[in-house]
């Protein structure tokens, strides 16, 4: 679990709460899709699965998972956008 200074500023947050695989995956994707090199989503999740998807999606998109947090019910991502 990182702590709340290692967060990084976030330019967009996306809550995917309540929602199951894939849709989080593929929300988080439309929104980095939006973003500039070098900006960051936050990403909110519910479903456990998020915490061996999103770090997968972030590699295979060529983004980095520069923080995340496991509260439990609840996990937080920050993903910033790569340059491609």
């Amino acid at each position: 679990m990182t702590t709340h200074t290692d967060i990084p500023d976030t330019h967009e947050t996306l809550d995917t709460s309540g929602l199951l695989c894939p849709l989080p995956v593929y929300k988080a994707g439309i929104v980095l899709g939006r973003l500039e090199p070098g900006q960051v989503l936050e990403l909110i999740c519910t479903d456990p699965g998020s915490l061996e998807d999103i770090p997968a999606m972030a590699r295979q998109r060529g983004d980095t998972l520069v923080a995340s947090e496991d509260q439990g019910d609840t996990q937080r991502f920050w993903i910033q956008k790569g340059a491609s």
